[in-house]
């Protein structure tokens, strides 16, 4: 389980995060050949109760922020154990951003993480513009890279794309899952596809469960893979 006290936190933040019971696993990203790993998405797992039970609870609580938090600090912390190397993707909430002092701890006790850093945006709960600005500021100034995660369910849609510009954009396993015979998901993700490497932005693949659709997805040139098939989480 993931520890919270010995963090250079505000005490406030520091009890809320005590109240959690959680760990993190990761899920390997690759690239095309579907065995070098490119990033590692890191996954908050709750002891307890499953996460979409855990996030319910903290929004209706008005208690995200505590699970932004903790999914970045208890990430890096497994991370760095793990020592893994790749880049870390870590996912954010589009209408949560870190204070100015958790900003601070969060260099302080992990250190620079530019070149590795990827900050995933998440398809829920809201869009904040306030966050928003927040967050291209910091990874701006920090190099770190933004994805879209989940491309094609919830928030996260072109508007969504325009509005961050970011480096990846994850295209969701709703619009993947039998595509080697839906000639319609075919035809949507190779649109999809150009048009996000027209604007110099990396494409994965997200839930591939099946061979065939990993061949079909390779064959077509998309960059990064992950899913099931390749790797689950661990």
């Amino acid at each position: 389980m993931i520890y919270f006290e010995h963090l250079p936190l505000d005490k406030e933040i520091l009890k809320a995060l005590g109240e959690l019971s959680i760990n993190y696993v990761f899920q390997p990203i690759f690239l095309r050949d579907g065995k070098t790993v490119y990033a590692r998405e890191a996954l908050m797992r709750p002891l307890d109760q499953t996460v979409t039970e855990l996030i319910r609870e903290y929004i209706s609580l008005e208690k995200l922020h505590v699970l932004e938090v903790a999914t970045f600090f208890g990430a890096m912390q497994e991370y760095q154990m793990r020592g893994y190397s790749e880049y870390v993707c870590l996912n954010s909430f589009p209408c949560e951003f870190f204070n100015p002092s958790e900003s601070r701890a969060f260099v302080e006790y992990f250190g620079d993480l530019s070149g590795r850093g990827i900050i995933e945006i998440l398809e829920y709960p809201a869009f904040s513009s306030a966050a928003f600005k927040m967050k291209k500021s910091a990874t701006g100034a920090q190099r770190l890279r933004i994805a879209i995660d989940d491309f094609g369910v919830g928030l996260n849609d072109m508007e969504m794309v325009d509005r961050y510009q970011p480096e990846i954009v994850k295209i969701a396993r709703e619009l993947i899952s039998g595509i080697d015979t839906d000639i319609r998901k075919q035809n949507n993700v190779l649109r999809l596809f150009k048009e996000f490497h027209r604007r110099g932005m990396m494409v994965v693949a997200e839930g591939i469960e099946r061979r065939e659709e990993f061949e079909f997805l390779s064959g077509i040139g998309i960059d990064l893979f992950q899913g099931y098939y390749l790797a689950r989480p661990n």
